[in-house]
């Protein structure tokens, strides 16, 4: 990842929390951009018996998540930070494992995502503490929301496995 420099603010965050925490949500800013890219992956490229139903969640999970590259990044630029949010950024700097283009199948799928959705709530549950321990809990707060909605869409994923 890029090295950065703050840019002027009057946020009475210390510079040096400012830039750590600038550095953590660029991380979930990449990994939020590739899950809603392979969100988009599986909604355009679900097939069998529920295809109407996965379709329409994928889609539905898939805004959500862009909601949250949208926080992320504004996070990051009102800390004065730079968010780091092209595609190949993303590609670069996400610690999701890429979305096997051969998964055609709605269970398939809807595992794949649970895998990649609870990979990313882990993440945000970790930020959580970071950022409250760096004395930044506005960023934790955005950390706890975000893990609310991954922890229901992982639910709504979830229970499509069970049973």
């Amino acid at each position: 990842m890029a090295v950065q420099t703050l840019l002027k603010t009057h946020i009475d965050i210390p510079a040096s929390t400012r830039t750590s925490v600038s550095k953590l949500l660029n991380t979930s800013l990449a990994a939020a951009f590739d899950l809603h890219s392979q969100t988009k992956q599986a909604h355009w490229n679900v097939k069998g018996k529920d295809f109407y139903q996965l379709h329409k969640l994928f889609d539905e999970l898939a805004e959500e998540v862009e909601d949250y590259v949208d926080m992320l990044a504004e996070r990051i630029t009102s800390l004065g930070g730079t968010a780091l949010g092209t595609a190949r950024m993303a590609a670069e700097a996400s610690f999701l494992p890429e979305y096997p283009t051969e998964t055609q199948g709605g269970m398939a799928h809807v595992e794949l995502l649970a895998e990649r959705y609870a990979a990313f709530a882990k993440h945000t549950r970790e930020a959580i503490d970071t950022t409250d321990k760096a004395g930044d809990k506005a960023t934790a707060d955005l950390y706890t929301e975000i893990t609310r909605g991954i922890d229901k869409a992982l639910y709504f994923l979830e229970a499509h496995l069970q049973g």
